[in-house]
Order: C-alpha cells, then structure tokens, then sequence
C-alpha cells in the first residue's frame, strides 16, 4: 500500500549506498536543532544501518534492523516518500501544491490531493481542541515576523494587525465530497511546518510497514519529531529508546524516552529566537494574539499515535502551557506529555514509568 500523495512511478533523485549511509557530517551554519530535540537513539547501534537524507530543512534518517532483506532499497524508498512530500508542502518553493493553494484559493475553490486535504482536515481538528492555539493559517504571522524568509524582526503595529487579520481556520472552507479548499480572503497564507515533518515521518513508516518482511524502524525528521515502528531488532516487545536533551543544558540528557507503534515531538525556541529592544522573542507564534508568548515552557514533548498529531500538539502545548494543556490531556489518554519549565521544573501528563525515566544527575537550572 502506497503511502497517502504518493504515486507509483514517482521520480527518484539518485542515491548511491555510499551516500545512503555517509555519516552524518558537522553543519556549522546549518540547520537549527531545537531545544529538548532528541539525540541518537540509547539502543545498541550493531543491529541497525541508518540511512539519512538532507530533506525539509534538515535531515531525516531512517533506521532499520540490519537484517531485513532489501533494507538498502527500502529505506531509499522511506526517503523518497519524504523528498516527494517536501516538494508538495513546501512554502519556499513557488510550484508547491500549497504555495499554489496559497495564491489562488481565494479565487474560488481549489482541489487538492488527497493527501494534502486530510492532512489540512487534520490540522483544522487539531486547531478545535486547541481552542486555536494550533492554526495551521499563522503563515502570514511567520512572515511578518520574518521566521518564513528573514530577516527576524518585530513587526510594526499596522504590518502585525494586517497578519492577524490574515490568521484564523475561519478563513478556510474544506469540501470534502470535492475535496476543495477555498479562501474567504486574499493573503491567507497555509503554513504546513509544524506538522509537515511529522506527517511525511507517519508516510515513510508506512512504506516500512507495507514491506513485505515484517520489518521495525526508527525515522527521525528534523531531530525534533520520529516515529518508533515496533520494537527494535533483538528486543521483542522491547521499545526503543531515546534521549532527550534538557534545554537548560544540552550536553546532559533531561531523561530517556521509551517508544513503540508511537510518534513524538519536541517544541522549544532556545535556538530559533532573537533579540530585539531588550527583550527575547522566539519563533513559536501564538496564532490567537499575533506574538510569541512572554514566557511558557522552555521545552514539551508530546507522545501521540501519529508524528504529526505529536508535532502539532507540541506547538499548540507550548503556547498552552501546563495549566492549560491539562483539560486536553485528561480527555487524551493515548497522548502524553512532558513540560520544562522556565525554571528548569519538569512537569509530566500521562506517561508512565515505562514511557519515561529521568536523569537523576541532571543539573537544575
């Protein structure tokens, strides 16, 4: 079963095994690791090839045991999946499906990929139990802050009001008999990045989960969102496990996250900030004033079915804060979450003793 946007025949950029499995080099200037990002998986790495691509801004790895048959092709194909999805929801590249959604939806109605419209079905939902703390329309926040294209800056009053007046899921109508989208304005920008990553994990775990040997994986995109596909080889029933930075000090693992048939996000805006007027404005918007919050958590991570419902509700949990997230967490048994506080405190919602173990060494901030 091909993955949802993803068509046999889809064209292959040429991978070599030697590129499949170059170690991952230092990219100084490069990519942005958020704060709280998970490291390299804990479990024992001789049993497992990783095969990584840049992809999305970042890079994705797939990790497979070493002795699935195929597992070079397989894991070019999990790949393939994400380079095809970067190129559909991409919002820095004009031919984009949604930077085409973007200009034109307002005209009237326009039909989407299959793919695409779940997943803005998806984002919307998130956005309800949100209570809008995830929308996936605050594009237009982006870009007059200067997070989408730079350069970062605070935006003036008149430039900010116009972007609010942009944002709002009331802007979108979703038909899903003709599975159109349609804008009730002009300028109402979709921005899919804080939930693009985590979808295009779930996708290419479903290319690993269709091979026809049972198979398990670990896909990780960007550092800040995987997706843990069974258990890892030699360990039946086990769970993987991973280790979580603490924002306050990057160098000391906050603790060890243990997963399985299970995504997880992690938001936090230690590295992607500025500075401005004597005050710290990071990159994590809240869509229902138009700012980055003064405050909130320094880091949370979100465990939940799918990558990118973790992905987005790590967003949303960290404009929420503690206090607030609690309402939707006791309605969310299958979603779990773990806050640092500016104060260094860690706070924990429905994991359990299996889900996480926190390091006891750990310097507090």
């Amino acid at each position: 079963m091909m993955p949802d946007g993803v068509e046999h025949g889809t064209p292959r950029r040429p991978v070599s095994r030697r590129d499949l499995f170059r170690p991952r080099p230092a990219t100084r200037g490069g990519p942005e690791l958020p704060t709280g990002s998970p490291t390299a998986p804990l479990n024992g790495s001789c049993s497992l090839i990783n095969a990584s691509r840049p992809l999305m801004g970042s890079f994705f790895e797939v990790r497979l045991g070493s002795g699935v048959p195929g597992a070079v092709e397989l894991a070019t194909r999990a790949l393939d999946v994400v380079e095809a999805l970067e190129a559909r929801l991409t919002v820095y590249d004009d031919d984009s499906e949604v930077s085409r959604l973007n200009a034109s939806a307002h005209l009237g109605p326009v039909e989407v990929e299959a793919g695409l419209f779940a997943l803005l079905s998806r984002a919307l939902a998130i956005g309800r139990a949100t209570g809008g703390a995830y929308d996936v329309t605050a594009g237009a926040l982006s870009m007059a802050w200067g997070f989408t294209r730079g350069p970062r800056r605070v935006p003036d009053p008149e430039a900010l009001a116009d972007a609010r007046d942009r944002t709002g899921a009331h802007h979108l109508t979703l038909d899903p008999d003709a599975r159109t989208v349609a804008f009730d304005r002009p300028g109402v920008v979709v921005n899919l990045g804080s939930i693009g990553k985590g979808y295009a994990i779930d996708r290419a775990a479903d290319v690993v989960r269709a091979h026809w040997w049972p198979t398990t994986c670990l896909i990780h995109g960007g550092r800040s969102s995987l997706y843990a596909l069974g258990s890892p080889p030699d360990d039946f029933g086990g769970r993987w496990q991973v280790a979580l930075r603490d924002p306050f000090d990057p160098e000391v693992p906050l603790g060890t996250i243990r997963l399985r048939n299970r995504g997880m996000g992690t938001s936090g805006d230690a590295f992607q900030r500025f500075e401005a007027g004597g005050r710290t404005y990071g990159h994590i918007l809240d869509p229902r004033t138009g700012e980055p919050p003064d405050g909130g958590p320094a880091s949370v991570t979100v465990l939940a079915p799918t990558a990118a419902e973790a992905d987005a509700l790590s967003t949303a949990l960290s404009l929420l804060g503690p206090e607030g997230a609690s309402a939707l967490l006791a309605d969310r048994p299958d979603v779990a979450a773990l806050f640092v506080t500016r104060r260094g405190r860690v706070e924990t919602y429905n994991l359990t003793d299996a889900d996480y173990t926190p390091n006891n060494r750990r310097r507090r901030a």
